[in-house]
């Protein structure tokens, strides 16, 4: 397929049909992908594991900020 000339035929559309071309297209990528969710749900419970045992501390956001200004 070639993207340049979909493009070109996609802004032939009217602005509401490039509208919704834009929308079918966003909501296509958000469909979760079963592997990564486990993966970021796995990660999730090391990470609360690990606060809850006290391997880790938890920094306040305004602290964060200010050694970033």
């Amino acid at each position: 397929m070639d993207i340049k000339l979909i493009l070109e035929n996609a802004l032939l559309l009217r602005p509401t049909e490039r509208l919704r071309l834009i929308e079918m297209l966003t909501r296509s990528l958000n469909n979760p992908d079963e592997d990564i969710e486990k993966i970021w749900s796995e990660e999730a419970e090391r990470r609360y594991k690990a606060l809850e045992e006290g391997r880790v501390k938890t920094v306040a956001f305004k602290e964060i900020i200010e050694r970033f200004k």
